[in-house]
């Protein structure tokens, strides 16, 4: 391997991060500034470059994409002020592997060059097929959308960086989580998930951190929380956005920290974790509401990743249905193996507002219930029976008077607007532009401007009035 290049402009610093190195056997070169980043990158081709943003002539991340033009394959570990958690953000979507926030201990140091090593490693041996083949973790599809989250996973993976994943419930946010967990440098590692909104909001900051024996009512004995139980894994934290903002705060600084306090405990403890987390909500207009910090967000937002709906993936929906098949006919030891054309068409063109999840239970379902080799039309329940609402409830007439307003020429009549509500309003322009892109919210949100989750909140609450 390589030196690795150390760009750090405070003596101080880079003596005591070059001390660390070396006494792991990794060999250091140093420079201190933008220019001679240049000159020790063009003399030794290092393959791991530890970064600081702040040099005395220039931003340093302004030489991530420089570096990554010459060199796709270098891996670029950014070092940033606790204050400047944006910087560190947008250094991660120009292409750099991991960051790291200054005050860092050893620890975080030598596993951020270690699993950036174990990356190259591993990227030098394995084939494009090969790559393809690490997918055997829960993911059915062979869809573009799922293509490009299945690459971003694997780029990902060796990272420590902080996950962000986003969608529907039902899209399978658990299964990346554990594909990013099963695919990193922490796989022999505890990979535990917590789902913050199914714990009565009073218990979850003990089931986060754990608690002492007799620190409140009901606390019976000593409890090892979540964050300490994924000691040298993953923490995956769902539906994160369900958390109070109290609690927000410790975690905010147990990111900061890596140190965890137990409910009760009046010293900390140290852990090393990685954190992926999730929500079906849109996590920025949660920011925006008041409901979720903005500084968490930007330290959790490192790499985002949203999944897609399922009836925007295609023909993954066959995949999904056949694989399924065969499992569930397997365990229930029943013949059928095959479905009908005309059942077939009816999955294809459902919405699937329950996503994978839902479409696994109509497999079950079916299964279960059904006889014979074949699934017909007649076998689907019901809901699948009638006829998909894929294009949704008809155009409000206004805003057909609209479009013909604009064929015309002629203005468009105001008066037919005077004395809606606003709500109103904007629920009929939604549901008018859901409908003019044939159902799809991803495409609707586009053009509209806004998240899909938001559009799928707005549907959510709006089928339930």
């Amino acid at each position: 391997m390589t030196p690795i290049l150390l760009v750090e402009d405070t003596v101080s610093l880079a003596m005591v991060y070059r001390a660390v190195l070396t006494k792991v056997d990794i060999q250091v070169v140093e420079a201190q500034t933008m220019k001679e980043a240049r000159q020790q990158f063009a003399a030794h081709n290092p393959k791991i470059i530890l970064l600081d943003l702040l040099l005395p002539d220039g931003n340093g991340g302004d030489m991530i994409a420089e570096f990554i033009r010459k060199d796709p394959d270098v891996k670029i570990i950014v070092i940033t002020a606790n204050g400047s958690i944006n910087r560190a953000v947008s250094a991660m979507r120009d292409g750099a592997f991991d960051f790291l926030v200054k005050p860092f201990d050893e620890n975080r140091l030598i596993g951020a060059v270690k699993n950036a090593e174990e990356t190259l490693r591993n990227s030098s041996t394995l084939s494009i097929g090969e790559q393809s083949d690490l997918f055997e973790h829960g993911f059915i599809g062979s869809s573009q959308e799922m293509r490009a989250i299945y690459r971003i996973i694997q780029q990902i993976s060796r990272s420590t960086a902080t996950v962000f994943l986003t969608g529907e419930s039902g899209t399978g946010k658990e299964i990346a989580a554990q594909a990013i967990h099963n695919l990193s440098g922490r796989a022999e590692g505890p990979f535990v998930p917590l789902n913050c909104g199914a714990i009565p909001r009073d218990h979850l900051e003990s089931e986060v951190f754990g608690h002492l024996e007799g620190s409140f009512t009901g606390a019976l004995s000593d409890k090892i929380g979540a964050a300490e139980a994924a000691h040298g894994g993953t923490l995956f934290l769902d539906e994160i956005c369900e958390m109070d903002l109290s609690l927000q705060t410790k975690i905010l600084r147990f990111l900061q920290t890596s140190t965890i306090q137990p409910v009760g405990a009046t010293k900390p403890k140290t852990v090393d974790v990685r954190i992926v987390c999730a929500t079906n909500r849109d996590p920025l207009e949660e920011v925006r509401a008041g409901r979720f910090r903005e500084d968490l967000y930007y330290r959790l937002h490192v790499v985002p990743i949203q999944l897609p709906p399922l009836r925007d993936r295609g023909e993954d929906i066959v995949e999904i249905a056949t694989a399924m098949l065969q499992r569930y006919a397997t365990e229930e030891g029943k013949p059928v193996n095959s479905f009908s054309d005309d059942a077939l068409e009816h999955l294809r063109r459902f919405r699937w507002p329950g996503n994978v999840r839902q479409l696994m239970n109509v497999i079950r379902n079916i299964v279960v219930l059904g006889d014979g080799p074949v699934v017909t039309f007649d076998m689907l329940p019901k809901e699948l029976r009638e006829k998909p609402s894929a294009s949704g409830p008809s155009r409000p007439d206004r805003l057909v008077a609209r479009d013909r307003s604009e064929e015309t020429g002629n203005p468009l009549n105001i008066a037919a607007f005077i004395g809606t509500p606003l709500s109103q309003l904007e629920r009929e322009f939604i549901e008018a532009t859901i409908e003019f892109c044939d159902g799809s919210i991803p495409q609707a949100a586009r053009l509209l401007d806004v998240s899909p989750s938001t559009l799928y909140r707005k549907k959510e609450t709006w089928d339930k009035s």
